[in-house]
């Protein structure tokens, strides 16, 4: 027999160590690929527990368990109340404290909130303030850019590594007794206003304890934290951009249902710490009402909102961002500077060739291709070959419209030289001289209505058109 040896000491586990603490210097799992061998140790069993597992309890037990009218209201009222303590609460008052509350709003929002099942308001504070900080990075716990379903429940199901999620400030949330209180405490919170307080409205109330367990707890649960998801996938998915487009939040009626006002998610991203995401009068957004009901029952103070000018401000320039990229599929013609510079003699000798050009306000136009498709006739268009024909065409035959202007600005083949204004502001532009136009982002020049180079200022009374 083999003699026996000593263990060494180190190897011996300590049991009263809480082996499973994240440990900075140890490599977390997220680190090794996944693969078929360790798959599952990449899963939170946990949360695919609480939030797949449970639910799909629910929905059978609710097979056999009678919804009654009592139980359904109840379990849409607190829905409504817990989903007040994520968006009223969690949301807006912890994680961007966009308004003060009372000691009394603040105990219910903490209460009701746990109830959600979403995590402690110190935890879901911290991962939302990375979220805004980190939008569509890397750091971003719930990156949109990771996959939808990654960002609607993927990160919840899967482990995540925290040394990869950004740094925020949360000194504020440390220093508040309720926060606290209810993160030392959150466990207990769950079960109570989870699904022990649900239980006994339905059933001291009117006997219904499964009703209350099944409707008003477990799917009222999982209603309320896909309904939250959904800001972190539905609300960077879905909709428009009226405020930024560089990230990806974005803003639709159809999130804002769900989340109880969370969905103009890019007025959110923009300016956080306004206590409202809606800012029209048409728009959904409980939660912004709520929190104004409170103020007027003195239970919510100094209520955020950024100023409308900025709010405009920010409006005005993502609407511009937009006619730039608009602008610029579009044809304006050859730019100025680019045009050959040509004398009146060269420019008649080639009419005399043939070809169908016309000059308006010193810049020449090749018309061969528009003559038979002219509004007014060929003869009237063709009369103006190889002339100056900036009098017939702004006033002394027809005043052109707006539409006719930028038609002919696609048709540029030259500019008429003889110390004309289009070659003056050709060699500015050259001498970079500062001149009056207007560019978009692209550097590309602005055409306004009514200012295009072929138009003059006031109208030619009267031209003989032959």
């Amino acid at each position: 027999m083999a003699p026996m040896t000593a263990t060494p000491s180190a190897s011996v586990p300590n049991p009263t160590r809480n082996t499973k603490k994240y440990d900075p210097k140890r490599p977390h799992i997220t680190e090794e690929p996944i693969t078929r061998d360790n798959w599952y140790k990449h899963v939170n069993w946990l949360n695919v527990t609480l939030i797949v597992g449970l639910p799909l309890y629910g929905l059978i037990a609710a097979l056999w368990t009678p919804l009654r009218l009592k139980t359904a209201v109840w379990a849409i009222a607190y829905y409504f109340m817990t989903g007040l303590g994520i968006t009223a609460g969690y949301h807006r008052l912890w994680a961007h404290t966009s308004y003060s509350a009372s000691l009394p709003l603040k105990i219910f929002l903490a209460a009701v909130g746990g109830g959600a099942v979403q995590g402690s308001i110190r935890w879901w504070a911290r991962d939302h303030r990375a979220h805004h900080r980190y939008t569509d990075t890397d750091k971003d716990p719930y990156s949109v850019r990771k996959g939808l379903l990654y960002s609607h429940i993927g990160w919840m199901i899967m482990k995540q590594n925290p040394k990869r999620i950004g740094r925020t400030d949360i000194s504020d949330l440390n220093d508040d007794p309720v926060v606290i209180l209810q993160h030392r405490h959150y466990i207990k919170t769950v079960i109570f206003m989870g699904m022990v307080f649900p239980c006994l409205v339905t059933g001291l109330g009117w006997g219904d304890w499964m009703g209350g367990f099944i409707y008003a707890g477990i799917l009222r649960i999982f209603f309320v934290q896909q309904a939250t998801f959904c800001v972190n996938s539905l609300a960077h998915w879905l909709g428009e951009q009226p405020f930024d487009d560089r990230n990806s939040p974005r803003d639709h009626i159809i999130t804002a249902f769900v989340t109880l006002g969370e969905g103009y998610h890019n007025f959110h991203h923009e300016f956080p710490s306004d206590y409202r995401n809606a800012i029209e009068w048409h728009q959904y957004d409980p939660t912004k009402w709520a929190i104004w009901m409170w103020k007027q029952l003195g239970l919510a103070y100094d209520l955020k909102q950024f100023k409308q000018n900025e709010i405009e401000k920010g409006r005005l320039q993502q609407l511009q961002k937009k006619l730039d990229q608009k602008r610029q599929v579009l044809d304006w013609g050859i730019p100025l500077e680019q045009l050959p510079i040509i004398s009146f003699e060269d420019y008649q000798a080639e009419t005399k060739k043939g070809r169908a050009l016309v000059a308006v306000a010193g810049v020449i136009h090749d018309v061969s291709d528009f003559i038979k498709d002219h509004p007014g006739g060929k003869a009237l268009i063709s009369s103006g070959i190889g002339k100056d024909a900036t009098a017939i065409f702004n006033g002394g035959v027809y005043n052109h419209s707006n539409a006719a202007h930028n038609l002919l600005s696609t048709m540029r083949v030259g500019v008429i030289r003889g110390g004309c204004e289009v070659e003056i502001w050709k060699r500015a532009q050259r001498e970079s001289k500062d001149i009056s136009f207007v560019s978009d982002t692209a550097g590309q020049k602005i055409i306004r209505a009514g200012l295009q180079v072929t138009r003059i200022s006031e109208p030619v009374a009267s031209a003989d058109a032959a």
